[in-house]
C-alpha cells in the first residue's frame, strides 16, 4: 500500500506495468514519500556522468533535503514517477509545473520542467521514452500542456529521447544548455512513434520466449509420462539447440535423461532464458521467484488450478502474473499446452506436443490446447482430407492468457521473415480495439486467417475479457474490413492456411475448372457460383485423360487472360498406380510452373497418392526437401512495396493444395479472392472529407452545456435535431399532436399532404403494425386516421402521435453509429424493416469512415440491389446516402460524448433523402486506452 503525499491521494490509476525494448517487462508507478531508501540505493548505482548530466555538476550523493524533495509530492503541480524492476527504482522521471519566469507555480500555470535519470545498467533499453509517454499522460490529466527541459549538449541519449518522441518541439541553446519545448498533446507522429515501439518491444517479448538460448524445465519427473517430464523429453528430441535443464527439489541425480538435473534454478550456473513450469499451483509463486532472482526472461506456465477453476485460481492468477511482472518476466499461460519453434537455428518444443512439426511458414496460435492439437495434427497429416504440403513456423498456445496473448505474436508476426501466414484460434480478444488495429496492419503485409471459438456462449472461465455490447456478427464485420479471414471451422481454418501460405494471391474472381469427371467439374462451378465467383465453363478431359493431357489443358488454362485461378478436379482411374500418381503430380507442378501469378488448386476424391505426390513434389518437408528448411525467407513487411497483392516470396517452393471435397477448395479460394481484393484497396483506403458547413465548435458547446445538466442524457427531439444540424444533417421537422385539434393545426403549419405516426417505444418504427398513416391529403382524413389510431392501439398519452409533412417517396433505410466499450465508435447500415432486422442484414464500420468506407457499406448488405434499381425500380441518391454516413461518422468521431445516433428511417429519394426520425444519446466521453501511453493490461 502506497502512502500519499502532501495534497492529493496517491493516484493508483497512474501505475502500469510496460514492456521495454528488450522485451522485458517494468512497473511504472508514482514516487511517495516511502521511497526514500528506494531512491538513495538507486542513485548509488548511477555513474557520476549521469548524475554530472542530470544535475550540470559534481553530485556525488543525495542530500536529505533532495530525498525529502523527489519523494514528496502534491501528484498536481508536483509529479515524479519510477520504473522499477523486482521492486527497486532503475529510472525516474519528475515534472514541475513552473510559470513565464520559470518559477514554481499552481493552476492556471500550464507548463511544467521535465527530467529524467537513468540507471546505466539499464540505459538503451528504453526506459526513459516509457518514462516519458507516462509523464506527459499525467501532466495532460493535470491540465499541463507543455514541457521544458534543459539538457547538456553532450547529453545526446537525453537529447535523443525527446527529439524521437514525435510532439512539436522548439529547441534553442543558451548558456551552454541546449532549452527543449514540446506540446504535449498528442500529433500523428508522436502515435506512430509510439506505436512502433509498441511494436518491436511487444515484438521482442515474444521473440525471447520462442528462441531461447536455454530452458529449465522446472517439475521435471524421474518417471516418463509426467507433464514436466514429457515436456523435457519433448524439448530434447526435438534437437534443441540451446542448453537445457531438468529442474526438481526431489531429484538427487546429476542428470535426467541426459539432461543435466538441479534441485533448484539457482543452482545453474548459467543464464536460463526461459523456464517451463509444470508444478502444482500451490508451489509455483516459490518458482517464479527463484527464476526472478536467476534473471530468467520469461516463463511458459503448462501448471492448471487457475482463473479456469474458479474465483480463487482467478486471484491466484492475478497474484502470478503481478508477481512475473515484478521480476521483468512475461508468461505464456497458465494452463498453457507450450510454445514451438521449428527455425533449425532453435528447434524448439517446449510444449505436450509428443512429435516436432514439420517446418514450414505457418504460424500458429490458439487459446486452447484441444484445438491447438488439433491444428497441428491436421497441418501433419500428409494423405487423406488436407494434405500436409506445408509445416510450422512457430505455434503459441497461451491457455488462459493472463498476459502474453493473441495481440502480442500478431506484434511478433508482424515482421518475422520466417511466417507467410497466422492462423489464430481464438476463443475470446481481451482487446478487440488492439487487435483492430493490429490485424489491420499484420494482414496488409501477410494473411491473417482467424477462427473464434465460444461465439455463442461466455468466453472461457480462465479470459479476461473487456465487455462488449456488440453481438458477434458486428464484431466479425468489423474484423473483415480490418482484412482479417473470417472462416467458421477449423477445417476453413487450415484450408484456407495451406493456399495461402504456397500459392499467389488471385488477381480477381474468375475460375477456370478442368479435369476428368464431368459430374466433380459441375460441383465445383455451383461451389464457385454459390461463393460469389465467376467460373468459367468446366473442361471435361474424360476419364481416359493422361498426365500429358492435365499438363496441356492447365497449361493453357493459366495462359487464358480470361481467369485468375484454376481448379483441377480429378478422380482415380481403376487400377491406377503411384508411378501415375506421381506422372500427375509433376505434369501439374510444371504447368503451374508456367505461371507463377495464378494460384492452381486441386480437389481429389478417395486420391491419397496424387496428394501425396503433389506435397512431396516441392516439399519442405526434411525427407524430401531439396532445399535446407526454412532456408527462403520472405521480406520484412516493411520491405514489401503497399500495391503488390502476392502470395508467398519468389524464393518459395510452389507447393499445390490438394482438398477432397469441391465445397472445400473453392471455400478456401473465395477467402483468398476476398483477402486480394482487400489487399487492392487497403492501399487506397480514401479520405475522411472536410466539410465546411460543419460547426465543430458549437456542437462541442452545445454538448457541455448538454452534459452539464446531467451524464447518460437522451437529448430531447429539439436538441437532437439542433446538434445533427450542426454537422449538416436535416431532420425532417415532425410536431407532436396530443389532441385531434392540435393534429390539425401541425398539419396546417407544416402544409399538406402529411403523415401521422405514434413515437410509443413499442410501436416505432414499425409500420407493419399500422401505427402510421401517410398522405393524409386534408383535415378530414387526418381526423379519421386519428381516431383509427386512437381506437386501435390506445390514447393519445399512449401513442404519443406527431404530424410530419409527407417526404419524397424512396427506399427506407437505417443508419446508426454508437460506442462500444470495448471496439470503439461503430457505424452501421441496412434497410429500414422487420425483415432486414430479422434476416441481420447490417453492415459495420469502424469510425471514422472513409468516402471508400462509406461507398462500399452502402453496397455490402444483402438487399443493396433496392437500392440501385432493382427489377426496374428507379435507382436512389446513394451519393447523398454516403455523405450522411460520413456526416454521422464525423459527429461521433469529433465528440466521443456522443455516445450513440440512430437515425430511423432514412427515406433514401431518387434525388435526395429525407430524416424522418433521429435519437442521440450523450455520455461523459470514455477513456481512449489506446491513445495513452503503452501499457500491459490490468491484471
Amino acid at each position: 500500500m502506497q502512502t500519499s503525499s502532501d495534497r492529493h491521494e496517491y493516484p493508483s490509476h497512474w501505475e502500469a506495468d510496460v514492456v521495454l525494448r528488450d522485451g522485458g517487462t517494468a512497473r511504472i508507478r508514482p514516487i511517495t514519500v516511502d521511497d526514500a531508501e528506494r531512491l538513495v540505493s538507486f542513485y548509488e548505482q548511477v555513474s557520476d556522468e549521469s548524475k554530472y548530466y542530470r544535475f550540470f555538476a559534481p553530485y556525488p550523493r543525495l542530500s536529505a533535503k533532495d530525498v525529502h524533495r523527489f519523494t514528496h509530492h502534491d501528484f498536481v503541480d508536483r509529479v515524479g514517477l519510477a520504473a522499477t524492476v523486482g521492486g527497486e527504482f532503475i529510472a525516474t522521471v519528475r515534472y514541475d509545473r513552473i510559470n513565464a519566469d520559470g518559477r514554481p507555480a499552481s493552476l492556471p500555470a500550464d507548463e511544467a520542467e521535465v527530467a529524467f535519470l537513468v540507471q546505466d545498467a539499464h540505459q538503451g533499453r528504453g526506459v526513459a521514452s516509457a518514462l516519458l509517454e507516462h509523464i506527459a499522460a499525467v501532466a495532460r490529466e493535470r491540465d499541463i500542456r507543455r514541457f521544458a527541459a534543459e539538457v547538456l549538449p553532450a547529453n545526446s541519449k537525453m537529447i535523443k529521447v525527446f527529439t524521437d518522441a514525435g510532439y512539436q518541439q522548439k529547441r534553442h541553446f543558451e548558456d551552454g544548455v541546449v532549452r527543449l519545448e514540446f506540446d504535449l498533446e498528442p500529433t500523428d507522429r508522436s502515435l506512430a512513434v509510439q506505436r512502433a515501439r509498441e511494436q518491436r518491444a511487444e515484438a521482442r517479448s515474444v521473440q525471447r520466449l520462442l528462441a531461447p538460448g536455454s530452458v529449465a524445465v522446472i517439475g521435471a519427473g524421474r518417471t516418463p509420462g509426467g507433464v514436466g517430464r514429457s515436456v523435457l523429453d519433448n524439448l530434447r528430441e526435438a534437437g534443441f539447440t540451446g542448453r537445457l535443464y531438468a529442474v526438481n527439489t526431489a531429484l538427487q541425480e546429476k542428470e535426467l535423461g541426459g539432461v543435466p538435473a538441479h534441485r533448484s534454478v539457482r543452482d545453474i550456473a548459467e543464464p536460463v532464458d526461459l523456464a517451463v513450469v509444470a508444478v502444482p499451483a500451490p508451489y509455483v509463486p516459490e518458482v517464479v521467484a527463484e527464476c526472478g532472482e536467476h534473471g530468467v526472461q520469461g516463463l511458459v506456465v503448462v501448471s492448471a488450478g487457475y482463473a479456469e477453476s474458479g474465483p480463487a485460481g482467478r486471484e491466484r492468477q492475478r497474484a502470478l502474473v503481478r508477481q512475473a511482472r515484478t521480476y521483468g518476466m512475461r508468461i505464456i499461460g497458465p494452463n498453457a499446452f507450450g510454445v514451438i519453434n521449428t527455425s533449425p537455428e532453435v528447434r524448439l518444443n517446449a510444449s505436450l506436443a509428443p512429435e516436432m512439426p514439420r517446418p514450414g511458414r505457418i504460424g500458429l496460435f490458439a487459446q486452447s490446447g484441444a484445438i491447438g492439437i488439433a491444428l497441428l495434427s491436421r497441418l501433419h497429416r500428409r494423405g487423406g482430407g488436407v494434405t500436409g504440403v506445408t509445416g510450422v513456423s512457430t505455434f503459441v498456445s497461451s491457455g488462459n492468457r493472463a498476459d502474453v496473448s493473441g495481440n502480442d505474436v500478431l506484434q511478433y508476426w508482424y515482421d518475422d521473415p520466417d511466417t507467410d501466414v497466422a492462423l489464430m484460434y481464438l476463443e475470446s480478444i481481451g482487446n478487440p480495439r488492439k487487435f483492430t488495429r493490429l490485424a489491420r496492419r499484420t494482414a496488409a503485409a501477410k494473411p491473417l486467417v482467424v477462427v473464434q471459438g465460444a461465439r455463442h456462449a461466455a468466453a472461457p472461465q480462465g479470459h479476461a475479457v473487456r465487455a462488449t455490447r456488440l453481438p458477434h456478427a458486428t464484431v466479425s464485420a468489423l474484423l473483415r474490413q480490418a482484412g482479417v479471414i473470417r472462416v467458421d471451422t477449423i477445417t476453413e481454418l487450415v484450408d484456407a492456411g495451406l493456399l495461402l501460405a504456397r500459392q499467389p494471391l488471385p488477381a480477381g474472381p474468375r475460375v477456370a475448372i478442368l479435369g476428368n469427371s464431368e459430374s466433380l467439374g459441375l460441383l465445383t462451378f455451383d461451389a464457385c457460383l454459390a461463393e460469389g465467383l465467376r467460373p468459367l465453363p468446366p473442361l471435361d478431359l474424360t476419364t481416359a485423360a493422361s498426365a500429358e493431357d492435365f499438363h496441356r489443358a492447365l497449361t493453357k488454362a493459366l495462359a487464358d487472360d480470361r481467369c485468375d485461378a484454376v481448379v483441377v478436379t480429378a478422380i482415380p482411374a481403376v487400377g491406377e498406380t503411384s508411378a501415375q500418381d506421381a506422372a500427375l503430380a509433376e505434369a501439374l507442378r510444371s504447368a503451374s510452373a508456367s505461371a507463377p501469378a495464378k494460384p492452381v488448386l486441386v480437389v481429389h476424391v478417395e486420391l491419397g497418392g496424387l496428394a501425396e505426390a503433389l506435397s512431396a513434389a516441392a516439399s519442405t518437408a526434411p525427407q524430401a526437401a531439396s532445399t535446407a528448411p526454412g532456408a527462403s525467407q520472405a521480406p520484412r513487411p516493411a520491405e514489401r512495396p503497399a500495391t503488390t497483392v502476392s502470395g508467398p516470396s519468389e524464393a518459395s517452393p510452389r507447393l499445390i493444395p490438394a482438398y477432397p471435397a469441391a465445397e472445400r477448395a473453392v471455400r478456401a479460394l473465395g477467402e483468398a479472392v476476398k483477402y486480394a481484393q482487400w489487399r487492392r484497396e487497403v492501399a487506397d483506403p480514401g479520405k475522411v472529407p472536410e466539410y465546411e458547413d460543419i460547426d465543430e465548435k458549437g456542437a462541442a458547446e452545445q454538448i457541455d452545456d448538454l452534459l452539464s445538466r446531467g451524464s447518460g442524457l437522451t437529448l430531447a427531439p429539439e436538441d437532437a435535431c439542433v446538434l445533427l444540424g450542426r454537422y449538416g444533417i436535416d431532420v425532417h421537422r415532425a410536431l407532436p399532436a396530443p389532441t385531434p385539434d392540435e393534429a390539425a393545426a401541425a398539419a396546417r403549419t407544416l402544409g399538406y399532404p402529411v403523415a401521422l405516426k405514434t413515437t410509443a417505444p413499442h410501436l416505432r418504427h414499425r409500420a407493419d403494425l399500422g401505427g402510421v398513416r401517410l398522405d393524409l391529403t386534408d383535415e378530414t382524413q387526418l381526423r379519421r386516421a386519428y381516431t383509427e389510431l386512437t381506437d386501435l392501439f390506445g390514447t393519445p398519452e399512449v401513442l404519443r402521435p406527431v404530424v410530419q409533412g409527407m417526404a419524397p417517396r424512396g427506399v427506407d433505410t437505417v443508419v446508426r453509429a454508437v460506442i462500444d466499450p470495448a471496439a470503439g465508435a461503430v457505424l452501421s447500415f441496412g434497410l429500414a424493416g422487420a425483415a432486414s432486422e430479422l434476416l441481420g442484414d447490417t453492415a459495420h464500420r469502424l469510425v471514422p469512415v472513409t468516402d471508400r468506407d462509406a461507398s462500399s457499406l452502402v453496397r455490402s448488405i444483402r438487399t443493396a440491389p433496392l437500392l440501385f434499381g432493382w427489377r426496374g425500380s428507379a435507382p436512389v441518391d446513394t451519393l447523398a446516402l454516403e455523405e450522411l454516413m460520413l456526416r454521422v461518422s464525423r459527429l461521433v468521431d469529433d465528440h466521443p460524448e456522443v455516445v450513440a445516433v440512430s437515425l430511423e428511417p432514412v427515406v433514401v429519394a431518387p434525388r435526395g433523402l429525407s430524416v424522418l426520425g433521429a435519437t442521440v444519446r450523450l455520455a461523459r466521453a470514455p477513456v481512449r486506452d489506446d491513445l495513452g501511453p503503452r501499457t500491459l493490461p490490468v491484471v
